[in-house]
C-alpha cells in the first residue's frame, strides 16, 4: 500500500564541523511530522527545523540511512547529499578492535549497545553512583531508575558494556568498593574526548565556542625541596651542552639516556618515562673504568628541578667524586654531610639504627641508616633524602649508597636547607556533579575490554 504523500522534505548532510555527525534540514508545510520522528530517534534540535545526529560510535551515516529509509516509507521526500552518500558507502573498521572475531555487523551491534548505555546516562535514565580506573579504562556502577536494576559498566565510548547486574544499589556499591576502592570516585567519570565532541555537535552547527582559559596563577616561591620537577630531560641536555667532557648516548629503545664523563669513572643514567615515584636518575662512580662501582645515587621522577641542578653542578665541578673504597662511614662523615641541616635548625632525632633530620614543617628530611653504613651493600640505601607528607608517603626521594662523598651530600643538604625554587599552585579540584550517597558501589569486571583507538 502506497503511503499518503506528506508535504515535507528532509535534506540529510554531513555536519560542517564534526566529521561523522549528520544534519537534517526540514522544509514543507508538514515539516513537524519528520521533526517528531527524528527527535524520537534521538536526533537533537540545533536550530529551527534543523536537527543533528551525533553518536559516540561514529556510526551516524549508517543510522542516517536507516532514518532516510523509514522517512521514505512514511511518504516523506528525503534527499541525501553526495558527501553523506560517500560516508554511508565508505568501508571502514576500528583499528586494533579488541574483539577481532566480530563481523562488521556484530561490531555495529556492540557499538549500538554502548550508545544506548551512553544515551541512558545522558538522559538521566541510568544514574551513575561511582566510577573508577581499571587497567587503563573506566568502570562504573549505576542504577536504572525505571526498573531499579543496578549494573556494572566496563569500558568507554563504543566499548562500554554491562559486565554484571545486581538486584539493588547497595549490593552493587559494596561489590564496586571491594574491587575498586583505591581508584573509586563518586558520580560519573569526566567526559571522554569522543563524548565531548558529540555534545558539541548536538548543540551547534558552527565551530565550538572558545572558552577563554582562566589566567594561570603566578608560580609561588617555595623551598627547593617543594619545587616543581620541571623538565628533567631539558636539565640533562643543558648540562651536557655546557660540559664537553661528558658524552651521551641513548638505548636502542630510546627510553634511556646515558651520560659518561671522559674519564669513564662517572656515569649518569636518565630513564625518560619513569613515573613520579620510580627511579628516573642513577649516578654511579667507579675507581677505574673497569672496576666495581664505588658509590651510586638515585632520584625519582618527581625530584624537584633545583635539587637535580645542585646535583649536576656538583658533578660538573669534578670535586669529591670518589671516596676511599671500603672506608667506614664514621661520625665525622655524617656530621660533614649534614652540617647545613644542623645549622638551619632541622630537628635531629635518633631512632635505633636510623638517624634523622627533619625540616621545621615536617615536610622534608634526611635519613641515615647506621646499620647499612657499617655493612655496606651497594643495593641498599644508606642515605634517603625525601619531601612530602612523610617518609612513607614521600612525593619524591633521593637515595645514596654508603660511600657517596660527604661533599656531595653536604651540597644537597645545603640546597635542602637554604635553596629555593618555584611551584605552580595546584588547581582547585573540580566539584563533583553528584555525591556518593552511602556505600560506593562496586562490581567485578566480568569481561575486560581494552580501550582502542579508531582510524578511518
Amino acid at each position: 500500500m502506497t503511503p499518503p504523500s506528506i508535504d515535507a522534505h528532509v535534506r540529510l548532510d554531513t555536519h560542517p564541523i564534526h566529521p561523522s555527525a549528520v544534519t537534517a534540514t526540514l522544509t514543507g508545510a508538514q515539516a513537524h511530522i519528520p521533526h517528531l520522528g527524528l527527535e524520537a530517534a534521538d536526533w537533537n534540535v540545533v536550530a529551527e527545523n534543523t536537527l543533528v545526529l551525533a553518536r559516540i560510535d561514529h556510526e551516524e551515516p549508517y543510522w542516517a540511512e536507516k532514518a532516510a529509509q523509514q522517512l521514505t516509507a512514511d511518504g516523506i521526500t528525503v534527499e541525501i547529499t553526495s558527501r553523506l552518500r560517500e560516508a554511508i558507502d565508505e568501508e571502514w573498521t576500528w583499528a586494533d578492535y579488541p574483539m577481532p572475531w566480530c563481523t562488521r555487523t556484530e561490531i555495529r551491534e556492540v557499538s549500538d549497545e554502548a550508545q544506548k548505555i551512553y544515551d541512558d546516562i545522558r538522559h538521566g535514565r541510568l544514574l551513575i553512583h561511582a566510577h573508577a580506573e581499571d587497567s587503563h579504562t573506566t568502570v562504573a556502577v549505576g542504577t536504572y531508575l525505571n526498573s531499579g536494576k543496578s549494573v556494572y559498566l566496563h569500558g568507554e565510548n563504543h566499548l562500554r558494556q554491562v559486565a554484571d547486574t545486581f538486584d539493588s544499589p547497595a549490593q552493587a556499591l559494596v561489590s564496586f568498593e571491594r574491587f575498586h576502592c583505591d581508584t573509586m570516585r563518586p558520580g560519573p567519570a569526566p567526559m571522554t574526548d569522543t563524548e565531548r565532541t558529540a555534545a558539541e555537535a548536538r548543540t551547534s552547527l558552527g565551530a565550538p565556542t572558545a572558552v577563554p582559559e582562566p589566567p594561570s596563577p603566578a608560580p609561588e616561591t617555595v623551598p627547593a625541596y617543594a619545587a616543581d620537577a620541571g623538565d628533567h630531560d631539558a636539565l640533562l641536555n643543558e648540562f651536557l651542552d655546557t660540559h664537553g667532557d661528558w658524552e651521551k648516548w641513548r638505548t636502542w629503545s630510546d627510553d634511556t639516556t646515558h651520560a659518561i664523563h671522559e674519564s669513564q669513572t662517572l656515569r649518569i643514567e636518565r630513564v625518560h618515562e619513569a613515573p613520579a615515584h620510580e627511579t628516573a636518575w642513577v649516578v654511579a662512580a667507579y675507581e677505574t673504568p673497569v672496576s666495581d662501582r664505588m658509590w651510586h645515587l638515585t632520584a625519582t621522577g618527581a625530584t624537584p628541578a633545583p635539587v637535580l641542578q645542585e646535583l649536576l653542578v656538583h658533578l660538573a665541578d669534578g670535586d669529591g667524586w670518589d671516596t676511599a673504597v671500603g672506608a667506614p662511614v664514621d661520625e665525622k662523615t655524617v656530621t660533614a654531610a649534614t652540617k647545613p641541616l644542623a645549622d638551619a635548625g632541622w630537628k635531629h632525632t635518633v631512632d635505633g639504627r636510623w638517624i634523622r633530620w627533619t625540616s621545621a614543617a615536617g615536610d622534608a628530611g634526611v635519613q641515615f641508616d647506621a646499620f647499612v653504613a657499617q655493612h655496606p651493600n651497594q643495593s641498599l640505601a644508606t642515605w634517603t633524602v625525601w619531601a612530602g607528607p612523610s617518609l612513607d608517603r614521600a612525593t619524591w626521594t633521593l637515595t645514596a649508597s654508603p660511600h657517596t662523598p660527604s661533599s656531595l651530600l653536604a651540597d644537597l643538604s645545603e640546597n635542602l636547607a637554604h635553596g629555593i625554587g618555584t611551584r605552580q599552585p595546584q588547581a582547585t579540584a573540580r566539584e563533583r556533579r553528584t555525591s556518593l550517597g552511602t556505600t560506593p558501589l562496586a562490581i567485578p569486571a566480568a569481561k575486560a575490554v581494552p580501550t582502542v583507538s579508531r582510524t578511518r
